[in-house]
């Protein structure tokens, strides 16, 4: 029996997730390797992953869009430090809805960085968890901060009424 990983949780929950008919998986990586997330993904079909281009803004507005149409969306983003480029969806956009009576459920999945074994300098490995989560009126901002806390917030995410941001630290993978 294999040992049980922050990764390997993370890939257990995005099982779980993917497990939802309504469920898509949009974001850089998420299709494609090219960092260390994307093994997370193991157990999400092919045909439920959208490999997104460098268009964080759009990425966000485009899960949006798709909450709004009754899909679920994993919205991933591999750092804050990307995350931060699509903070007008986010703000102005997605944590305002409730406020007009629109409740659409988007699950954004975002890390903070690491600076080992390669240190990819201060632009990728900030923790914007504290500001983002005062900005934020109506959006849950959750940290996974061990193992035993993912699929239980994955699944507390899947039954809310609305978008939740799960941080996890990719110092744990």
């Amino acid at each position: 029996m294999s040992e049980v990983t922050y990764l390997s949780e993370l890939g257990r929950a995005m099982g779980l997730v993917a497990s939802r008919p309504n469920t898509l998986f949009v974001g850089q990586a998420v299709a494609y390797p090219g960092q260390a997330a994307f093994k997370s993904f193991v157990e999400v079909p092919m045909e439920k992953r959208i490999e997104m281009p460098v268009a964080e803004e759009f990425q966000m507005g485009f899960c949006t869009g798709l909450a709004l149409e009754g899909f679920i969306p994993v919205c991933f983003y591999p750092r804050w430090d990307f995350l931060i480029l699509a903070l007008n969806q986010l703000v102005n956009h997605l944590d305002k809805m409730p406020y007009f009576g629109f409740f659409p459920k988007v699950l954004i999945r975002v890390g903070i960085g690491r600076a080992e074994p390669l240190d990819p300098g201060p632009q990728h490995c900030q923790d914007y968890s504290g500001p983002v989560r005062q900005m934020l009126k109506t959006i849950k901002v959750v940290n996974l901060p061990s193992k035993e806390t993912i699929v239980p917030v994955y699944t507390m995410a899947l039954d809310s009424e609305g978008p939740v941001v799960i941080v996890e630290d990719m110092r744990l993978y």
